[in-house]
């Protein structure tokens, strides 16, 4: 009889033992591991005696009494037990396994009409389910004590000013994008919380899985990291925000809004997220899909907001100045495809990967738009005015500087718009657009600047004095060749352009040139055999030119001091040469009274050309 009760136990033991290999296994279902679980605590439960059900319900009674009163002593105490330190928590989850394990017993006994066995199987199943809200507020109250916070270069975004593309003439070969390049964005996990409690959290969640109390687990988990995810979403101003207040928010204000979401978005996705998917793996990820699933949950409410405000932006006014945001959001959201894709690979996150993926298509939609409609905008901006001074005008400095900042985007944009390649090229032919680059991306720019130069030469015919026509057109040519040859947009233009160009503002220089001393110069020129009275008439008549060519073009511009400086020598040398050979021939035939200016009068007065303060000549006639 012992030999069989011996024979018997050592069966138990070794199915016990095979369990215990069993759940060591790393690729089983929840199913099977909740069936391993109960086999666990129903083998544990048949190693004890069983030689008088009597005695034994008075043993478990015993222990069961144990148990409950340390359990009820410390749910009395108003102290969380986890502040009273590890091994205190460690205590009372030994006594509520050890009470798993009575229930077990109770259970494999066999039922007689004695009460007393429900009566304990009733009691036991109180106290567990005592312990299990309790460890619910353990778990809130360890989470909460060793929440560690992210660093402050996590929280921090850039200034929101906005760019003066009109004012600001040293955007050249800065780089005002918001970075997102893989490097910077690269995965990178944090602990969430403090590494010394995770063993402790895990070991909570172990035991309420073996009580069935698993998803009681998961909602105070899933509720906390719910909870603080959408406080560090606050460090961001990223509430909910419906499409309405988007699109009614002024410009500044929303692209502060948007960097601040670039940053939330890049950090949460590629940050947090990470950090938090690591820690529910760490906790939950014996128990099968529950990780995912609880991941999921606790991060969704987040991403959903996020990606909802992305939507709202997409689908705003297509103005220029929103292209560069809309280009940071869709480069963002490119970049972090990836992290996204290996987060939310179960069927339950299918539909976060979805509101993804259409959020990215509508930025780059839109951002494309923007892009291919530029052209346009820049047709419709009419003037009825000239510009005063003949300065370089604000369109010109507003595209040129678009161009600029343009140049950061290359690659996206070369993406986004092959998409749309056919309709760029027929309209670049129609405009008779020629490069040595032929990518849809090069020839579209190309269009635009044709467009502007077209608008230019629009406002260039509102100017009443040609003169001026020229150089305004020479100032802005000028400026583009400039900007351009001296940027990264030089390899979207090429160098035909640029020599094209230069051919161009040169040609207006040469116009402006002929167009204001020609007729001032023939004056001095052709006086042979003229008699004295003839040679005095042209003195004054000069005099009175140069006067009224200097009272107006000291109130024109230049801006480009070596532009400036290029003309000025150029008149110099034709205009003082001319004067020179006309005065050293009119000495021999009339007084020197008549010659108004000397040579080093006219080359001080030519310096003040161009200086965009309007002066005149008081000079007093020789006596």
């Amino acid at each position: 009889m012992d030999d069989d009760k011996s024979a018997e136990q050592h069966v138990i033991a070794a199915a016990h033992h095979l369990v215990k290999a069993l759940q060591a296994g790393t690729s089983l279902s929840n199913e099977v591991r909740r069936t391993l679980a109960d086999l666990d605590i129903h083998l544990a439960a048949m190693t004890e005696p069983k030689e008088d059900e009597t005695a034994s319900l008075r043993e478990i009674e015993g222990r069961f009494e144990s148990a409950q009163t340390k359990i009820m002593s410390l749910q009395s105490n108003y102290l969380k037990i986890w502040d009273a330190g590890p091994s205190e928590l460690l205590e009372y989850l030994q006594n509520v396994e050890e009470i798993q394990i009575i229930i077990v017993s109770l259970e494999n006994m066999v039922p007689n009409k004695n009460r007393k066995q429900n009566r304990l199987a009733n009691q036991a199943h109180s106290v567990l389910q005592i312990a299990m809200v309790r460890l619910q507020e353990e778990v809130i109250n360890i989470l909460s004590q060793s929440k560690q916070c992210f660093g402050h270069e996590y929280v921090s975004f850039h200034s929101c000013e906005e760019i003066d593309l009109i004012e600001d003439d040293s955007i050249e070969g800065t780089s005002f994008r918001e970075s997102t390049s893989r490097a910077e964005s690269e995965e990178c996990i944090m602990d969430l919380v403090h590494p010394g409690v995770v063993p402790h959290i895990k070991s909570i969640a172990h035991l309420m899985f073996t009580s069935h109390y698993i998803q009681e687990f998961c909602q105070v988990f899933i509720r906390f990291w719910k909870a603080a995810l959408r406080e560090y979403l606050k460090l961001f101003c990223m509430q909910n925000i419906s499409i309405e207040d988007v699109l009614s928010m002024e410009w500044i204000c929303l692209n502060c809004r948007i960097k601040k979401w670039c940053k939330a978005t890049k950090n949460v996705i590629a940050v947090y997220l990470p950090s938090e998917k690591n820690l529910f793996d760490q906790i939950l990820g014996e128990f099968g899909s529950f990780s995912s699933t609880c991941f999921i949950e606790a991060s969704k409410d987040a991403i959903l907001c996020l990606l909802n405000f992305g939507h709202a932006v997409a689908i705003g006014p297509l103005r220029p100045e929103r292209l560069f945001c809309l280009l940071d959001m869709y480069d963002l959201l490119r970049d972090l495809c990836q992290e996204v894709d290996a987060m939310f690979c179960e069927n339950q996150g299918s539909f976060i990967k979805m509101e993804y993926q259409e959020l990215l298509k509508n930025l780059g939609d839109s951002a494309k738009a923007i892009f291919l409609g530029l052209g346009n905008c820049i047709a419709s901006n009419t003037s009825t005015t000239p510009f005063q001074g003949g300065r370089v005008h604000p369109l010109t400095k507003y595209v040129i500087n678009y161009f600029m900042l343009l140049s950061e985007y290359c690659d996206t944009l070369r993406y986004l718009v092959v998409e749309n390649s056919g309709g760029v090229i027929d309209a670049l032919v129609r405009l008779d657009v020629s490069s040595e680059f032929s990518c849809p991306l090069a020839l579209h720019l190309q269009s635009v600047a044709s467009m502007l130069e077209s608008n230019l030469e629009k406002k260039s015919n509102l100017y009443k004095d040609d003169s001026l026509k020229h150089i305004f057109l020479m100032n802005n040519i000028h400026y583009m060749v400039q900007k351009i040859k001296n940027s990264k947009m030089r390899t979207c233009f090429g160098d035909d352009w640029i020599k094209k160009h230069i051919v161009k503002y040169l040609q207006h220089e040469k116009s402006y040139e002929r167009i204001t001393w020609s007729p001032i110069l023939s004056l001095i020129t052709g006086y042979e055999n003229s008699g004295e009275a003839v040679l005095k008439e042209r003195c004054r008549n000069f005099s009175i030119a140069f006067e009224d060519v200097y009272k107006n073009q000291t109130g024109w511009t230049i801006p480009d001091i070596e532009l400036r400086d290029d003309l000025r020598i150029s008149t110099a040398l034709k205009v003082i040469h001319a004067y020179r050979t006309f005065v050293g021939q009119v000495k021999k035939s009339i007084s020197e009274k008549h010659i108004k200016y000397t040579e080093d009068d006219l080359e001080k007065y030519l310096l003040d050309f161009f200086q965009g303060s309007a002066k005149s000549l008081n000079h007093h006639w020789r006596r």
